[in-house]
């Protein structure tokens, strides 16, 4: 089935219950036993027990979700749904990784990744990382040691928008005998599917683009069951950082919407970068659709129906004048997250604590990381334009 289709009928069926055509709200911490429980595991996953272990919600969105990844050809793949994107990628992280052992790291990730990849890991258990330009396959094959047991990749990277080859990276991953790990945050599903290319396990914040109403926090992890029943033990029913009933049942219902929505945040995201890329008074944009994107070639070829809704872009003068020109905005709002329905713009100046692995455009003007939402671009445009005046 095509993606449009997926969207709105995977994960869900006829309640049987009520026999509502869409699934219910399931706002329940504890699911009734069987009549001898007595060789029943307390942490067993595989039926409805304890909402920490999984809920009916949960378990209906992980269905979508799997399904979504791998074009409805599911398999023995599966999806664990976690509190938030950073949940999630804290799971592969704790799950895989032990004392003493190594990653290679895109040089360019969510602060998050950076933090528990470069301070909260190798200070309390002694997990080392190297980052690398990801885009380089050859810089992450120099970069792994005996000791590497993962490689990850955020592509399109936040918030540089830099393309990573998976397909490449991946082979390099599983000579070494690591696992390939990918944040698609940015490309959600419907524009990539790393586990196609070679990757073992996909990373989305669906707090962004999936739930795409700004209304929802989640993560989750997709990948072959066998590596997904370990993070489901260890970091979901373990830890605890499961995704509540309710955010499962609005990340479900927004869900439905994104094949559309994307291809409208490609189409606007596009237009607008356009746009600023032919005003002089713009200093550079970062955006995979633009002929100028260092790495359009390879975006053209590994993104499928469009180049994402993200772009980042700075305007000529100091921090002060990008601070100007945001507030001279009255269409786009600032504010930080991605992926919602309205626009979103945040300014993140040079001095940034990852700024020395952007590229110098970046690190001379600050950047304006934008998310380009659901509007008709011509009136985004038309803000931009009025907002790059008040600026002169």
């Amino acid at each position: 089935m095509h993606f449009e289709t997926l969207s709105v009928h995977a994960g869900n069926a006829v309640d049987p219950g009520t026999g509502a055509i869409r699934r219910p709200l399931v706002m329940a911490n504890s699911y009734a036993l069987p009549e001898d429980p007595s060789e029943l595991s307390w942490s067993d996953f595989s039926a409805p027990l304890y909402t920490r272990n999984g809920g009916a919600n949960q378990g209906w969105l992980e269905e979508k979700l799997a399904l979504l990844e791998t074009a409805g050809e599911r398999g023995s793949v599966d999806a664990v749904a976690l509190a938030s994107g950073v949940a999630a990628l804290h799971a592969v992280l704790f799950t895989f990784l032990r004392a003493g052992d190594h990653v290679v790291c895109s040089d360019v990730t969510y602060v998050a990744t950076y933090r528990l990849l470069t301070e909260l890991l190798p200070e309390k258990y002694g997990i080392t990382a190297t980052l690398v330009d990801s885009a380089d396959p050859e810089a992450v094959r120099a970069a792994i040691r005996p000791e590497t047991r993962l490689v990850h990749v955020e592509t399109p990277a936040n918030p540089t928008t830099r393309i990573t080859d998976v397909a490449a990276v991946a082979a390099v991953a599983h000579e070494a005998g690591a696992l390939l790990s990918v944040d698609a945050t940015f490309a959600t599903p419907i524009l990539q599917r790393p586990l196609s290319l070679g990757a073992d396990l996909v990373v989305h914040s669906l707090t962004k683009y999936v739930n795409g109403h700004g209304d929802a926090m989640g993560g989750v992890v997709i990948g072959d069951r066998a590596l997904t029943d370990r993070i489901r033990a260890d970091a979901q029913v373990n830890v605890g950082g499961v995704l509540s009933p309710f955010h499962s049942w609005l990340i479900m219902r927004g869900a439905v919407t994104l094949p559309l929505r994307m291809r409208q945040h490609c189409a606007s995201a596009l237009a607008v970068a356009e746009f600023l890329e032919a005003d002089p008074r713009v200093a550079y944009v970062a955006y995979p659709g633009l002929a100028s994107h260092p790495q359009h070639e390879l975006a053209a070829r590994t993104l499928t129906g469009g180049f994402g809704g993200m772009l980042a872009f700075a305007v000529r003068g100091d921090s002060d004048a990008q601070n100007r020109f945001v507030a001279a905005l009255r269409l786009v709002t600032s504010a930080v997250s991605l992926g919602h329905d309205e626009s979103l713009i945040v300014h993140v100046g040079g001095d940034d604590e990852r700024a020395r692995f952007w590229p110098e455009e970046f690190r001379r003007w600050g950047h304006l990381r934008f998310s380009v939402g659901l509007e008709d671009p011509r009136d985004l445009i038309a803000d931009l334009a009025q907002a790059l005046g008040v600026v002169g």
